[in-house]
C-alpha cells in the first residue's frame, strides 16, 4: 500500500504572534475611532445645546432692555415695538412665575430632607444652590439648641443672628436671591408725553391726507377737461391722438403723488424722530409728591444686585426610619410661613421677646456703589419700597457685606442715589478712528468711557477713585439701548430723567439747541474732539460753549491741546474770541471768522481736506449711536 493521502482538515491556521499584534492593534485603533467619532458627536449635540439656549438668553435680554428702555427713559411709546412689549410681558410673567415654582420646588424637596442632609457638627442642615441668576439659601433648626443662635453658610459670611425663641423652635430660613430686579414695578409713560408725540404724527398725516385728496380732485379734473375737449369723435386718427395725450397726463400726474407722497412719509420719519429726541432733554414740571411715609422715591433711588427673598418656614414634617422604610408625612398645603413676631403678643413684652434679627447680606460683585448702599424693604401692601422697620445698618466695602436688623421678613433690596455721579465735572468726546469714538465722563467719584462704533457700544474702562476698577462689562460690545440699560444695573448711572433737576444742580439749555449742538457734534465726531468748557455755564440758556478741535491721529491727547472755543444756539454758530483760560467771559467773536448756521460750516473754515473726507464717510448708524449717546448722557447741560 501506497502512503496515505492527507484528508483537507478542518484544521485552523495558524496565526502568528506579529499578526495578533496586529490585530489586536487594529480593534484598539477602531475602538478609539469610535471613542473619538462620539465624543465629537456628545461635543457637538452640547454645543447645539449651549448655542440654542444662547440665543434664547440674548433674545430675552434684548427683548427686556428694550422694555426697560421703553419705561425708563422717561420717553414715549414706540408704536412699532407694542406687539414685541405685550410679548416681552407676558413671557416675564411665564418666566418669573416657572423660576419660582421651581425654587420653591428645590426649597420644599431640600426642606422635607433635612434630617438626611443634617451637618455633622451642627446637627442642623444647610444647602446652597446657586444658578446664573438666582442663589438659594436654606438653613432648617433640627437641633433646637438655644445656644445655636448664629447662622453662617459655610464658605461664605452670609447669614443670621436670630433670637433664643427661633433658636427653639421647628423654622426653616431661606433666602432667595435673584441677581436682578422683578418686584419693582414698572413706571407708566405718563399722558402728556404720548399726547406730545402723537400731535406731531397726526398733523404729518393729516397733511398728507388732504393733498392726497387735492391730488385726486385735481386728476378728476383733468380727465373731465379732456372729455370735454375730444368732440372730434367721427375722425378715429384724432381720437386715437386724444387718447394718447390723455394717458400721459394722466400718468404724469400720477407719478407726481407718488413722489409727494414718499417726501411726505421721509417728512413724518423726521418729524417724528425730532419730537423723540425732544422728549428724551425735556425736564418734567412736577416733582413726584403723592409718597408715603418712609416710602423709597424710585425717581431719586435705583435698586441694585437684585432682591433678597427673605422666608421664616415652618419646618416640615421629617424622614423617620421605619421597618426598613423611610416614611415621611406630605402636607398639602406644601411649606407654611412662620409668623414673626407673632400676630398676638399680649403675653410677652414684645420689644425684649421678639427682637429684630440681624441679617448680613454679601453685595453682588457686579454691582459698584459708590456710598453705602441703604437698604430697603418691600411693603407688599402699598407695592412699593420702604425704610422704616430696618436699623442698625453697616457696611463693610472691602469685603462686600452689609449688615442690619429686619423687624419683619420679605423682600428687601439695596439702594443708590440716581443721580450720585451728577452733575459731571468733565467730558470728552474724542475720535478714534473713523466710525469709532471715546466718549469720556468724569464725575466726582469715578471716571468713565465709553467706546462707540457703528451701532455699537462698549465700556472701555472706568476708574473709581482715580483707582482701575474692573467691570464684566468691559470688552462687551452692545446696542446703545442695551449698554444703557447694563450700566444703569451696574450702578454706573450717568442717563438723566425727566425728573433729575429736581435732585441735582443743573446748568438748564434749551432743549431744541441742546438736541441740535448733539446731533451735529455726533456728525462731526469722526474727525473734531470736543469737551468741555467752564464758559458752558455763564451764557444763557439759549446757547451752549463747547471745545472742539481737530483730532485725526489715534494718539493720545496731550496736556494742553489747541482747543478753539465753539457758541452755538441752534440757528447760528460762531467762534469766540476767548479762550479757556481768559479772565472773563465774551462773546465777542473772533477775528478773521464768521458767523455760521451750523457746526459743519463752522468747522469748515479751518478744517483740513483729510478732516472733511473723514467726515463724509461716516456711517449714519454710527452717527446717529454717538447723537444717541449725547441725548442721553446730556453733557451739556450736566456737566
Amino acid at each position: 500500500m501506497g502512503p496515505k493521502t492527507k484528508k483537507p482538515g478542518n484544521k485552523k491556521k495558524k496565526i502568528s504572534k506579529a499578526e495578533r499584534l496586529r490585530q489586536l492593534q487594529e480593534e484598539e485603533e477602531r475602538r478609539q475611532k469610535e471613542e473619538e467619532e462620539a465624543r465629537l458627536k456628545y461635543e457637538k449635540e452640547e454645543m447645539e445645546k449651549l448655542e440654542i439656549k444662547r440665543i434664547e438668553r440674548e433674545k430675552w435680554r434684548q427683548l427686556e432692555a428694550k422694555w426697560k428702555h421703553y419705561i425708563q427713559c422717561d420717553g414715549s411709546p414706540d408704536p412699532s415695538v407694542s406687539q414685541e412689549i405685550n410679548t416681552f410681558i407676558s413671557l416675564w410673567k411665564e418666566e418669573t412665575n416657572e423660576t419660582f415654582e421651581e425654587v420653591i420646588g428645590k426649597s420644599k424637596l431640600v426642606l422635607n430632607q433635612a434630617s438626611t442632609l443634617a451637618d455633622l457638627d451642627s446637627g442642623n442642615m444647610e444647602k446652597v444652590i446657586q444658578d446664573e441668576n438666582i442663589t438659594l439659601y436654606v438653613w432648617a433648626n433640627l437641633k433646637k439648641n438655644p445656644r445655636y443662635r448664629s447662622v453662617r453658610f459655610s464658605e461664605t459670611q452670609i447669614g443670621f443672628e436670630i433670637p433664643r425663641i427661633l433658636a427653639t423652635s421647628d423654622i426653616a430660613l431661606r433666602l432667595l436671591h435673584t441677581h436682578y430686579d422683578h418686584v419693582t414695578p414698572l413706571r407708566p409713560v405718563p399722558t402728556s408725553l404720548q399726547e406730545h408725540t402723537s400731535t406731531i404724527t397726526n398733523l404729518v398725516r393729516d397733511e398728507e391726507k388732504n393733498l392726497e385728496a387735492a391730488i385726486s380732485k385735481e386728476m378728476q379734473e383733468e380727465c373731465k377737461q379732456e372729455e370735454n375737449e375730444s368732440n372730434s369723435v367721427h375722425e378715429e386718427e384724432i381720437k386715437v391722438e386724444d387718447q394718447g395725450e390723455t394717458e400721459v397726463k394722466m400718468s404724469s400726474v400720477q407719478e407726481e403723488p407718488e413722489v409727494t407722497k414718499c417726501e411726505l412719509e421721509m417728512k413724518l420719519i423726521s418729524e417724528t424722530v425730532l419730537a423723540a429726541q425732544l422728549l428724551l432733554l425735556e425736564n418734567a414740571h412736577e416733582k413726584p409728591s403723592d409718597l408715603d411715609d418712609n416710602e423709597v422715591d424710585l425717581c431719586q433711588f435705583t435698586t441694585l444686585g437684585g432682591v433678597y427673598h427673605l422666608d421664616i418656614l415652618e419646618l416640615p414634617p421629617q424622614c423617620k426610619p421605619m421597618k426598613g422604610w423611610m416614611v415621611v408625612e406630605i402636607l398639602k398645603e406644601g411649606l407654611q410661613k412662620y409668623i414673626y413676631p407673632p400676630e398676638t403678643t399680649e403675653d410677652f413684652e414684645t420689644e425684649y421677646s421678639f427682637p429684630p434679627i440681624e441679617v448680613t447680606l454679601e453685595v453682588h460683585e457686579n454691582v459698584i456703589f459708590f456710598e453705602d448702599p441703604m437698604v430697603a424693604r418691600w411693603d407688599a401692601e402699598g407695592k412699593h419700597w420702604k425704610t422704616d422697620g430696618i436699623s442698625n445698618v453697616s457696611y463693610k466695602s472691602e469685603e462686600r457685606l452689609i449688615t442690619f436688623n429686619l423687624e419683619t421678613f420679605g423682600p428687601v433690596t439695596l439702594i443708590q442715589d440716581s443721580h450720585i455721579n451728577m452733575p459731571y465735572q468733565s467730558w470728552e468726546l474724542r475720535p478714534l478712528d473713523v466710525n469709532k469714538v471715546l466718549l469720556s465722563v468724569t464725575t466726582i467719584f469715578a471716571e468713565i468711557q465709553i467706546q462707540i462704533k457703528e451701532n455699537l457700544c462698549m465700556l472701555a474702562s472706568i476708574k473709581v477713585n482715580n483707582k482701575k476698577h474692573s467691570s464684566i462689562l468691559e470688552g462687551r460690545w452692545m446696542t446703545p439701548v442695551s449698554f444703557i440699560t447694563a450700566l444703569k444695573e451696574a450702578g454706573l448711572n450717568i442717563f438723566p430723567t425727566r425728573h433729575s433737576h429736581f435732585y441735582v444742580i443743573i446748568n438748564y439749555k434749551v432743549p431744541l439747541t441742546e438736541m441740535k449742538a448733539y446731533r451735529q457734534m455726533a456728525l462731526l465726531s469722526s474727525a473734531f474732539a470736543f469737551g468741555w468748557s467752564r464758559w458752558n455755564m455763564l451764557c444763557d440758556s439759549k446757547k451752549v460753549v463747547f471745545k472742539v478741535r481737530e483730532h485725526l491721529r489715534k494718539e493720545e491727547p496731550i496736556e494742553d491741546p489747541n482747543w478753539a472755543l465753539l457758541m452755538f444756539s441752534g440757528d447760528r454758530a460762531q467762534r469766540l474770541k476767548i479762550d479757556e483760560y481768559s479772565d472773563t467771559f465774551s462773546e465777542a467773536l473772533k477775528e478773521e471768522t464768521e458767523f455760521h448756521s451750523t457746526l459743519y460750516h463752522m468747522v469748515k473754515d479751518f478744517a483740513s481736506e483729510e478732516a472733511m473726507e473723514k467726515i463724509r464717510s461716516s456711517n449714519d448708524q454710527f452717527i446717529d449711536s454717538v447723537g444717541h449717546m449725547l441725548l442721553l448722557t446730556r453733557v451739556l447741560s450736566y456737566s
